[in-house]
């Protein structure tokens, strides 16, 4: 095949395809309209010689033509943009665009609150749209580019992204100031006694790995409220005689309003690393950002 004919945008068009399964949302990614995006899929098939994909009940389905060429090429368009974007300069205090960042809400509230509002300073034209990560749906949408960066665990990293580690986390007892049952020692048998709210993201839960621990030795705590999220564990341990067990960081960003204690026994914590697509990794502002991300997780470090 002479490469010198080909028109490279019909790659781009291949691999929206491949990603969206869809002439509709596939033209909607590339800001084409339906009629255009099935013209580049003729002229991608006469390219071929393949129907590349074929009708069906949910979009279309890829041929084995089309999905053994997914890998290489998706490879090859992000090491292409990699050349392009490399050469770019990106200004902080001049340039303007959008990162779409994706993290629970413990995060967002740990650390990436405080890091949107320093990098306003940097990069006044710089949007920063914080997003709940959605852990089996991410890596698609970091695929699609509906997602730029995401910080989470590293078991919630799929394969397919590239990443870095940004902190080390551990676990802190909190309760209300002034809880009466606080006046004496926390020691074990009380810690147990008290009444406990955890977090249960997908609701309904009353265990955690904590409790495994405690079951090993013989023991149980009292666990009588799950909420969905951190938020609310704060609040309902500021305005009540509940406590909590929760990440450091979080107890931190809250403030002088809850009194943090050292667990009575050892409750392991937890990584936290930043995720991103091969399509971004050479793209300057991007990494840009991702540097800035990276330096701020560490000088907050507490």
């Amino acid at each position: 095949m002479d490469i010198s004919r080909i028109d490279f945008n019909l790659l781009a068009t291949l691999e929206a395809l491949l990603a969206e399964r869809s002439v509709r949302r596939a033209a909607g990614r590339l800001g084409l309209s339906q009629p255009a995006l099935s013209a580049q899929l003729a002229r991608l098939r006469t390219m071929f010689g393949d129907q590349l994909f074929v009708p069906s009940h949910r979009g279309m389905t890829p041929t084995p033509l089309a999905l053994q060429l997914q890998g290489p090429l998706g490879a090859a368009l992000a090491r292409l943009r990699e050349v392009v974007t490399s050469a770019r300069v990106f200004d902080p205090a001049r340039d303007a665009f959008t990162v779409r960042i994706a993290a629970s809400d413990y995060v967002q509230a740990a650390l990436l609150l405080d890091f949107a509002l320093a990098l306003r300073t940097e990069a006044p034209g710089v949007r920063i749209a914080l997003l709940a990560a959605d852990g089996a749906r991410l890596a698609g949408q970091m695929e699609r580019g509906e997602v730029d960066l995401a910080v989470l665990t590293p078991e919630s990293i799929a394969d397919t992204l590239r990443s870095r580690p940004l902190f080390e986390e551990r676990y802190v007892f909190i309760a209300r100031r002034g809880h009466p049952a606080l006046r004496s020692k926390l020691d074990l048998p009380r810690f147990c006694a008290l009444d406990h709210v955890m977090v249960s993201p997908r609701g309904g839960s009353f265990t955690t790995p904590v409790d495994d621990l405690l079951d090993a030795m013989g023991l149980r705590r009292r666990m009588v409220l799950s909420a969905s999220t951190f938020q609310s564990v704060l609040e309902l341990v500021e305005r009540s005689d509940l406590v909590a067990l929760v990440p450091g960081r979080l107890a931190d960003a809250r403030g002088g309003h809850l009194r943090v204690l050292v667990p009575p026994f050892e409750v392991p914590g937890f990584s936290i690393r930043m995720a991103w697509h091969d399509r971004d990794h050479g793209d300057a502002a991007q990494r840009w950002v991702r540097e800035r991300l990276a330096a701020y997780a560490e000088t907050a470090r507490r």
